[in-house]
């Protein structure tokens, strides 16, 4: 019994992922993703297929933000079809890769489940 407790929390925890607290990385990012209706859940998983790592994650997240591209998107081009190719930062590198950092543990499925 409680090991269905459990798996019913992670699923809802899992389910409502994208519905970030008032934090420093919904701030910087992820309102803009809500409001424009970009499934972030979505770009992780990508991000995460494509790279395996999160020092690889991270790494091709900080490029592509530097510097936007359809080819350093880890997403199909026909995601752009709907969505537009985001603007370059002139943010500082270092609050890029907190936010980064921050993105990237927030959707981090394993951290899910060692609760």
């Amino acid at each position: 019994m409680e090991k269905m407790i459990l798996v019913f929390v992670l699923f809802v925890l899992y389910l409502n992922a994208d519905n970030v607290s008032d934090n420093e990385l919904n701030k910087g990012c992820l309102s803009c993703h809500e409001k424009e209706k970009i499934p972030s859940r979505l770009i992780y998983k990508k991000y995460l297929l494509k790279y395996s790592s999160k020092d690889r994650i991270a790494k091709a997240m900080f490029e592509y933000i530097k510097n936007p591209s359809k080819e350093k998107s880890s997403l199909p081009k026909q995601f752009f079809l709907k969505f537009s190719l985001k603007n370059a930062t002139n943010q500082e590198n270092k609050y890029i890769k907190k936010q980064i950092r921050s993105y990237i543990d927030y959707y981090d499925m394993i951290k899910l489940l060692h609760l």
